[in-house]
């Protein structure tokens, strides 16, 4: 399972950290995802969602 929310399709983002000396390294920032039950398509299955699509109703949670 990739790293993506599989409602709006945000994953994970990559760039720079920075430091005081100007030293660049790779950094990537993980979506804060959740492991929910879901209706997809009329059944209930475990999708990984961002707490963002949760938080505006955009998911369907399956008891």
């Amino acid at each position: 399972m990739a790293r993506k929310c599989a409602v709006c399709g945000k994953g994970v983002r990559v760039g720079m950290q920075v430091s005081h000396s100007h030293i660049r390294t790779k950094k990537t920032w993980s979506p804060n995802l959740q492991r929910v039950k879901a209706m997809v398509e009329g059944t209930p299955s475990r999708i990984l969602v961002c707490t963002r699509c949760l938080r505006s109703g955009k998911v369907q949670r399956a008891i």
